[in-house]
């Protein structure tokens, strides 16, 4: 029998890394601060009623060909060898993936981030995820943006979480995804899942995993600190901790505490249910999430 699979899915900036991942090289490259690029591109979206993704994009590319800036799918991939990641985030997939391994359940990680997905490539730790689902560009032979491929604004978060949900990675696909599945057949049950993000962005996804029985944790630094607390005090969440990702931190030792839950769970519904099928009973939908 294969064994459960527990999802991790996190926002990336202010999550696994610091700040927004285009303030570490690229709009410094332009001559620009982060307070003033952001200004822009958000002032354009508001001016011509953008899409706040699409416009921070366009924005990247203007300002770049203003000032004969190389970008490239290369350039920018390059730009995440700047990224500086919280503490403990090279080690903490290794880590967590063991303990999954430990407790007999397989541990994967997913991105679903309003950044750029070429940046994310160039991080160092993007071989850690199983998929990367990331605001991108098309790029034509000369690797030059033509055309956004994919954005991720804060509502659309939440249909990459069906998708992990349903197994249907694939975004071409949407056929698939829409096509109704009996709960018992999802390859990650939303109580499976654990969502860490940082803010009022990810609240969407924070919502489902709280409507549908999986686990929500938010992480801080000290300037955003009690934007986090409100969350908790909400019930937006369900943890709140520093962005410390090192062993033997409370966010280590939680999500930790979570596997060994959700694990748990999952062997009594495997009991429950070869017991019912031992008398010829039938097994409910979703059963394990009665528990």
């Amino acid at each position: 029998m294969d064994k459960p699979i527990i999802a991790f899915l996190y926002d990336f900036d202010k999550t696994l890394c610091t700040t927004d991942m285009e303030d570490y090289t690229f709009i410094p490259s332009l001559g620009m601060t982060p307070r003033e690029f952001w200004a822009l591109a958000n002032g354009f979206g508001h001016t011509n009623r953008v899409d706040g993704i699409l416009a921070y994009m366009y924005t990247m590319v203007q300002e770049a060909e203003k000032r004969n800036q190389p970008f490239t799918r290369e350039s920018l991939r390059n730009m995440g060898r700047d990224i500086v990641l919280f503490p403990g985030v090279k080690e903490w997939f290794r880590r967590i993936n063991a303990f999954g391994e430990e407790q007999g359940v397989q541990v994967e990680h997913y991105v679903i981030s309003s950044g750029l997905r070429e940046i994310i490539e160039g991080s160092g730790i993007s071989q850690e995820f199983k998929e990367i689902y990331a605001s991108e560009f098309y790029y034509d032979g000369e690797g030059r943006p033509v055309w956004p491929k994919l954005t991720v604004n804060f509502t659309a978060k939440t249909q990459f979480v069906y998708r992990v949900n349903k197994g249907v990675l694939d975004v071409s696909d949407d056929k698939t995804l829409n096509d109704s599945m009996p709960d018992d057949s999802k390859r990650v049950p939303f109580t499976n899942m654990v969502y860490i993000g940082d803010g009022l962005s990810d609240v969407p996804c924070m919502k489902m995993m709280r409507a549908y029985g999986g686990q929500a944790i938010a992480v801080y630094q000290e300037t955003n600190r009690l934007g986090v607390e409100e969350l908790l005090a909400k019930g937006r969440v369900d943890f709140i901790f520093p962005a410390d990702y090192s062993e033997g931190t409370a966010l280590d030792l939680t999500a930790k505490n979570i596997i060994r839950k959700m694990a748990i769970v999952d062997r009594l519904g495997e009991e429950n249910s070869r017991q019912l099928r031992s008398i010829g009973g039938d097994v409910l939908p979703n059963q394990v999430g009665l528990f």
